[in-house]
């Protein structure tokens, strides 16, 4: 060692009076420095030792945030609120990475087939599973974190799905710049996303949040068979046409109804507190 804690730093250090960062560069110091902690014992009260270890031991054990954490606290968002934004699984490199190869895969199928309807079908789940990973007991790791936060289960919900629905649209639409030669038409899976969305989680407070995501996303397949099987214009789908975009439109606003209605359930059953359908 170079230097050592002075000894007005290192009474105060005992008293607990040391403020940052002076505080910081004692515990610091006298993690390696012998001499200083021999000093610190016959300067200090017992009491007060103990308790500065302790405090030093809580920092040294605290989780680091990451950089999405601390993104997200610069920009003002509540210490609690970053960390259980940062811990949804969805938001991770491991989910959105999956989603840009994903995406990346779909759109290059598209441009060698000259279908749309591959891109156009996938798109909308992927929002769909995203905000279905991003609660629930089965599904969130940070889940029991997240029942004992001091925020309303709805809001925590509505938090999450902006965040997630945020990362997953702007990879969508990224994707939807890909296939310029088709206009509007790749712009036409939004509104089936937000559809889909919508009434998986207006469903999640009966029917769980796995079952009722797969409810939906089983519907839609269905629905795009039934349209292929019935369509009179090759290469067009109903959900993607005029009228059912109108559908869809009208289809998230009752779902948004819906959600906010029963708003008071993921409190009593705290985001999606359900096990496969059943209530915990």
């Amino acid at each position: 060692m170079t230097w050592h804690v002075a000894e007005d730093d290192l009474r105060a250090y005992a008293q607990g009076e040391l403020a940052p960062p002076l505080l910081w560069s004692a515990d610091a110091h006298l993690t390696g420095c012998a001499p200083c902690r021999a000093r610190l014992a016959e300067a200090a009260d017992p009491i007060a030792l103990d308790a500065a270890w302790e405090r030093l031991d809580a920092e040294l054990d605290a989780p680091r945030p990451g950089p999405v954490e601390r993104l997200l606290a610069r920009l003002g968002v509540a210490e609690h609120t970053a960390r259980l934004l940062a811990a949804t699984p969805v938001l991770r490199r491991s989910w959105l990475l999956s989603v840009l190869f994903l995406l990346v895969m779909t759109v290059l199928a598209v441009r060698v087939a000259d279908q749309p309807m591959l891109f156009l079908a996938l798109a909308p789940l992927l929002p769909l599973a995203g905000v279905a990973l991003s609660y629930g007991p089965s599904l969130d790791p940070t889940y029991e974190m997240a029942v004992v936060a001091p925020l309303h289960g709805f809001r925590l919900l509505m938090i999450r799905t902006v965040a997630v629905l945020t990362a997953g649209l702007v990879f969508n639409g990224l994707a939807s710049l890909a296939l310029p030669g088709y206009g509007l038409l790749a712009l036409a899976w939004l509104l089936p996303a937000l559809a889909l969305t919508g009434t998986g989680l207006a469903l999640s407070t009966r029917l769980g949040s796995v079952l009722a995501p797969a409810l939906v996303g089983g519907g839609w397949l269905a629905l795009l068979a039934v349209a292929a099987v019935s369509s009179r214009t090759p290469g067009t789908l109903a959900p993607f046409t005029a009228a059912g975009q109108g559908a869809a439109a009208c289809v998230a606003l009752l779902a948004a109804l819906l959600l906010y209605q029963s708003r008071d359930r993921f409190d009593a059953r705290p985001l999606g507190g359900f096990h496969d359908g059943g209530a915990v």
